[in-house]
């Protein structure tokens, strides 16, 4: 899936791919790959397919890794 993050003020910060990667253990992570070639780990896919806490974690990522709060993750479906 193509998507962009953008700041409060609209300004898009990167553009990527949401990709599920298998990390050394065999658990599925949400991750985010940029054009740009940063991979940014998010968290572990539930067992039963819940992404909650994996995107929580992607977010809280994006704070470490872009310094600022309230991002928007918009994501097109083609």
């Amino acid at each position: 899936m193509r998507c962009a993050i953008s700041s409060r003020a609209g300004q898009v910060l990167a553009r990527g791919s949401l990709i599920l990667h298998k990390d050394d253990e065999g658990e599925l992570r949400l991750d985010l790959q940029t054009d740009g070639g940063r991979l940014i780990e998010g968290g572990i896919i539930g067992p039963d397919g819940d992404m909650t806490s994996a995107s929580e974690r992607l977010f809280s990522r994006f704070l470490e890794v872009w310094g600022m709060s309230d991002l928007t993750l918009t994501v097109t479906v083609r």
